[in-house]
């Protein structure tokens, strides 16, 4: 089965690639079909977001497509970044700019009050309009003072993942490996129950 991938972060699509291949989906890279039409990431929440870049996608390519919206939500900061926790520092703005600001907006909070959450919405839809399916997923920590590890991407470096008993416990995303994070991660979560909502869709048809 192939569809198209809503984004042309090619972190993400490796992730999504390599989560997703086991269930027999196949991702295509959107840049091998030219520009897509840009969307307007306005929705108040993630899942709004990953809804609307899905039907966008479909729309425009005659193919499925899968859209991927996530982000960083921090206790101390209202819930911020949020949904903007990819312009976080402003349009355009590079993961180590988004992540200096994090780190300046959390200069004197303590340890106990820097808790914080990874979110992950996706979305499946096809190109008459039809949504497949969509899940979420999420992954609790709490933001360190200085970034820890090479491996990842956006604010993996400063999230230690703090859930007792699941593999990766102490350890930032950027400190794991693409297999162990899949495995705990946002969106590893997110692909999971999005694979089992296409598994029990399948049996009702």
């Amino acid at each position: 089965m192939r569809v198209l991938l809503a984004s042309t972060n090619r972190h993400k699509l490796e992730e999504l690639a390599a989560a997703l291949a086991p269930s027999g989906i196949e991702l295509v890279d959107p840049r091998s079909l030219g520009a897509l039409p840009s969307v307007d990431e306005d929705a108040p929440d993630f899942a709004g977001n990953a809804r609307k870049k899905a039907l966008s996608a479909a729309r425009a390519s005659a193919l499925w497509a899968l859209a991927d919206d996530s982000g960083l939500e921090v206790e101390a900061l209202g819930g911020a970044p949020g949904v903007r926790s990819a312009r976080f520092a402003g349009p355009g703005a590079t993961d180590a700019a988004n992540n200096r600001l994090l780190l300046e907006r959390l200069v004197g909070v303590p340890p106990q009050r820097r808790g914080a959450r990874f979110v992950c919405a996706l979305c499946l839809a096809r190109p008459d309009g039809t949504i497949v399916a969509e899940a979420q997923g999420s992954a609790r920590g709490r933001i360190l003072e200085a970034p820890r590890g090479a491996a990842g991407f956006g604010y993996d470096p400063l999230l230690l993942f703090d859930e007792p008993g699941q593999p990766g416990c102490g350890s930032t995303y950027a400190e794991l490996t693409q297999e162990q994070k899949n495995q705990v991660s946002h969106r590893g979560r997110a692909i999971a129950r999005l694979v089992e909502a296409l598994r029990e869709r399948r049996a009702r048809e």
